[in-house]
């Protein structure tokens, strides 16, 4: 394939991942092949291509003779996503914190400052802009793990984080102050080095949002 090709698979595989986790394609709805070529604007080539990568990734489903469909949520698997998340990611970020040099320091510290700006604005109650929330909220957490020296790490990682992000959307209700809070307290123990206590309050922070998630369902 060209690189013009290319470019076009990758932006449609961008463009329907994108709106199956922010809700646009509904969970379990069919995927049929006609609409998604005007709704896209890309060939069957390309979509079939694009829904055989998110099927391996688990955003899509197929079935023989019935086509493709966006993968169901149920509670279960929220919840068995948020452990794998948890086992990842915090093994990731005690690698990252133990090490990180002064690049991942600023990039870190920059992460914050655009979260914790964005979350005062959702304290205020401006929830107009939930997904450059989400967006800030996601270079956040890789900024905590980007130094953990694994790029199979960061891939799985990144899937996963995808899918807990698309329940969030299904089911959005901002928790607040305790948020806000955790994401502080987990920034102030990476800066200090502190990888134990960084992880214990990721996870507190996995397992509370799982809570608030379940609760919504």
């Amino acid at each position: 394939m060209d690189k013009t090709g290319n470019t076009v698979g990758s932006s449609t595989y961008q463009r329907i991942k994108r709106d199956i986790i922010f809700g646009n394609l509904a969970p379990a709805s069919k995927l049929k092949l006609d609409a998604l070529r005007e709704r896209y604007s890309a060939s069957m080539s390309t979509l079939r291509e694009t829904l055989s990568r998110l099927s391996s990734e688990g955003f899509v489903s197929s079935e023989e003779q019935r086509g493709f469909f966006v993968t169901a949520v149920s509670q279960k698997d929220l919840i068995e996503i948020s452990n794998l998340r948890i086992l990842l990611e915090c093994h990731a970020a005690r690698l990252s914190i133990q090490n990180g040099d002064t690049d991942w320091e600023g990039n870190l510290v920059a992460a914050h400052h655009k979260l914790h700006l964005m979350e005062q604005r959702m304290l205020a109650g401006d929830t107009s802009l939930k997904e450059d929330w989400k967006r800030y909220d996601w270079e956040f957490h890789l900024a905590m793990i980007e130094a953990c020296g694994s790029g199979n790490l960061l891939s799985l990682h990144s899937i996963l984080y995808d899918k807990y992000l698309r329940y969030q959307m299904l089911v959005l209700t901002y928790r607040g102050q305790e948020a806000v809070d955790e994401h502080r307290e987990m920034f102030e123990a990476a800066l200090a080095r502190q990888a134990d206590k960084a992880a214990e309050i990721l996870q507190i922070h996995i397992e509370k949002g799982l809570e608030h998630t379940l609760a919504a369902m």
